[in-house]
């Protein structure tokens, strides 16, 4: 895995563009306090929402193996960081909305605990450092 992150340069303030090797690219930015310009994620909002996208992943692809009717999925991260430097993140918690018809709770419930416990590298990552909590809800497909 590759990625290469450049400054934009003096005129864009703390502005950041990050290229993967797979050919994508994103702005990352600062608070403007900290002289950035507000016009990109902040890079550890981008550390969470990667992990939020790793698992949503994970829940999805793991349903659809078990042969469940999965047909939309998000999650909500709501996370806390030290007061001081390295500010990492000390807890995070995952609200899912699984979406399908006739969803099993506890086919949720192991899609979740399979993607926490074994599959998601960046939540088993932060899991150093973090508490990590979770629930769900199901929302029945008429």
């Amino acid at each position: 895995m590759e990625c290469t992150v450049r400054w934009m340069g003096d005129d864009a303030g703390m502005s950041f563009v990050a290229e993967t090797g797979s050919g994508h690219a994103v702005v990352m930015d600062g608070a403007p306090e900290a002289g950035g310009r507000n016009i990109g994620l902040r890079p550890m909002e981008m550390v969470l929402a990667g992990t939020g996208g790793c698992s949503a992943f994970d829940v999805v692809l793991i349903l659809k193996k078990g042969r469940h009717q999965v047909s939309a999925c998000d999650v909500s991260l709501k996370a806390e960081r030290a007061d001081s430097d390295p500010k990492v993140f000390t807890s995070i918690h995952f609200h899912y909305r699984v979406k399908g018809k006739q969803l099993k709770p506890d086919a949720v419930a192991r899609a979740i605990e399979l993607s926490k416990d074994k599959y998601c590298s960046a939540s088993i990552m932060i899991g150093k450092t973090a508490e990590i909590t979770y629930d769900f809800e199901i929302i029945e497909e008429t």
